[in-house]
């Protein structure tokens, strides 16, 4: 089993910047990629970003050029800084861990919020 703690939610007007963190524990050798998604309310999951254990990124169309995922495998944590929020941003995001056999593991999620 592969346990994931996000940190780094909360509170942000619009047009500024918050990074969220995700520490990954317990059997970290599983994981292949790391993502991040979001679920705003009345709304289905999305992805938002990943990166490979290589450190190939992906994004979704409406996060592209805003932000930036990274991820430090000596520490097994994966980042995500978001810049230039718009209130369209607010949901609540889940860091995941996708193993190699296809296998997706979730962290708990944090709230974030993006005040007009």
């Amino acid at each position: 089993q592969v346990q994931l703690v996000e940190s780094g939610g909360g509170l942000v007007q619009a047009g500024g910047s918050l990074r969220l963190s995700c520490a990954a524990s317990g059997s970290t050798f599983r994981i292949n990629i790391m993502e991040w998604h979001r679920q705003a309310p009345g709304k289905q999951r999305e992805l938002v970003a990943s990166i490979t254990s290589g450190g190939s990124t992906n994004y979704a169309d409406s996060v592209k050029g805003r932000f930036t995922i990274s991820r430090d495998n000596a520490k097994n944590t994966v980042y995500l800084q978001m810049n230039s929020l718009k209130p369209d941003d607010t949901a609540v995001y889940y860091c995941a861990a996708k193993s190699f056999l296809g296998q997706r593991f979730w962290g708990q999620g944090t709230q974030v919020t993006v005040s007009s």
